[in-house]
C-alpha cells in the first residue's frame, strides 16, 4: 500500500509499505476513505531528527472495514467506521471513567508496528473498543465533519468541558487553528454567551465568527491582553489551543483570579510560570490530551443532523501522493487544515 512516512524535519515521503494484516484477534484492517494532517503533525515536521527508518504519519482517519480478527464481534466487513486519534480497549479502568487517552492497553498510530492514518489502509488494534460505526455511506457529504470527531472537534470539546464552560459564560479561546475554531463551536454548544477568539489570521477568525465567536482579538502580547481586558474585564474560562509559551502567557494574563485555563495545544515548552504568583491567584490549570473516544457518541448526532459543521475547517483536499504538499501548505499557513483522500 501507499502511505506517508516522515524521515526528518521537512521530509515527508509517500512510499510503498506492507499491506496491513490481522496480527491479533482483536484487530481490524480498515481501508482509509479520508484522513488529514493535524496541527500536531507540524511539530515533528519542524523539528524531527533525521532517521533511516521513518515514522508512518497520521492519526485522524475514517474508512471501511476490510477484515476483522476472530475476537471482533461488533464490526463486519463493509462497515464505515471512525477512528479516534488513539486506539483503546474501551474496557480498562481508565476507559471506564472516560479517560481513553490513558487506556492501559492503548496506543498511538504510527508507533509500535501500527500503521499511520495517512495511508491506504490501517491495522487497528482493539477494533471493537476503538472504532465507531457510522450510519452514513462512504460518499456522504458529511464525511469532513465526521472526520473532525477523530481529533480536532473532540479536542475542542474537551477544552470546553474541562474549562467548565456553561450557559451564560464569557470564554476566551487562544488560537485560530482548527482546534481553536472547534473549541469555539464547543463553547457555543455548551451555552457560552460571549466567546472571544484570539487570532490574527483573518480568514480563520471570520470562520470563527461563523462558528460563534462574538469578538476577535488580533493583537498579541501586552497589547492583546489590554484589548481582552477592555472587552471583558478579564475572563473566568480560557481555552488555550496553541501549545506555545506565548499562548500560555496570554491565557494566564487574561484569566481572572479563581478562573480556569484548559490547555489543548501540545506544549512546546518544558517550564512555565507556575510559581508563587500563580499559586496566590487560585488558578485552575486543566485540559490535556483529549480522550476522543469518550466524546464521539455525544457529538455524533449533532454532526449528523447538521447542528454543528466542524468539517468547514478543511479548506483544501490533497491526494495521498501529494501529502508532502499538504504538510508544506499547512506549515506555510496557506491551508488551515488539509484533508487527504487516498
Amino acid at each position: 500500500m501507499r502511505a506517508a512516512v516522515m524521515y526528518g524535519a521537512g521530509d515527508v515521503r509517500v512510499e510503498d509499505r506492507p499491506d496491513p494484516k490481522i496480527v491479533k484477534p482483536a484487530d481490524a484492517v480498515v481501508r482509509v476513505v479520508a484522513a488529514c494532517v493535524c496541527g500536531s503533525d507540524l511539530w515533528p515536521y519542524q523539528s524531527m531528527p533525521v532517521t533511516d527508518t521513518g515514522r508512518p504519519m497520521g492519526h485522524e482517519f475514517l474508512g471501511v472495514v476490510e477484515e476483522t480478527g476472530a475476537e471482533v464481534t461488533g464490526l463486519k466487513t463493509g462497515d464505515l467506521v471512525l477512528a479516534p486519534f488513539t486506539y483503546s480497549d474501551n474496557t480498562c479502568d481508565y476507559c471506564a471513567k472516560g479517560l481513553h487517552i490513558s487506556c492501559r492497553n492503548g496506543g498511538r498510530y504510527g508507533f509500535d508496528g501500527v500503521d499511520g492514518g495517512q495511508g491506504e489502509a490501517v491495522r487497528v488494534p482493539y477494533a471493537d473498543g476503538t472504532l465507531v460505526k457510522l450510519p452514513v455511506a462512504a460518499d456522504s457529504a458529511l464525511l469532513p465533519s465526521l472526520l473532525t470527531l477523530s481529533d480536532v472537534m473532540t479536542t475542542g470539546h474537551h477544552g470546553a468541558v474541562t474549562a467548565g464552560v456553561g450557559r451564560g459564560d464569557t470564554v476566551l479561546v487562544v488560537g485560530d487553528g482548527a482546534v481553536g475554531l472547534c473549541a469555539v463551536i464547543a463553547a457555543k454548544r455548551l451555552g457560552a454567551e460571549r466567546i472571544v477568539l484570539a487570532g490574527r489570521h483573518e480568514a480563520r477568525t471570520e470562520l470563527g465568527r461563523d462558528f460563534g465567536a462574538t469578538d476577535v482579538v488580533a493583537e498579541r502580547g501586552e497589547e492583546g491582553l489590554a484589548r481582552i481586558r477592555e472587552l471583558t474585564g478579564g475572563v473566568e474560562k480560557v481555552i488555550e489551543a496553541v501549545g506555545t509559551r506565548q499562548a500560555l502567557d496570554t491565557a494566564l494574563g487574561a484569566v481572572l483570579d479563581g478562573g480556569t485555563i484548559s490547555r489543548l495545544g501540545a506544549p512546546q515548552y518544558e517550564l512555565g510560570p507556575l510559581g508563587r504568583a500563580e499559586f496566590m491567584r487560585n488558578i485552575t490549570l486543566t485540559g490535556g490530551a483529549s480522550p476522543a473516544r469518550a466524546y464521539i457518541e455525544q457529538l455524533l448526532p449533532e454532526v449528523l443532523d447538521g447542528t454543528i459543521t466542524p468539517g468547514r475547517v478543511f479548506d483544501r483536499t490533497f491526494a495521498l501522493d501529494r501529502a508532502p504538499d499538504a504538510y508544506r501548505a499547512m506549515a506555510d499557513r496557506q491551508v488551515l487544515k488539509a484533508l487527504i483522500a487516498p
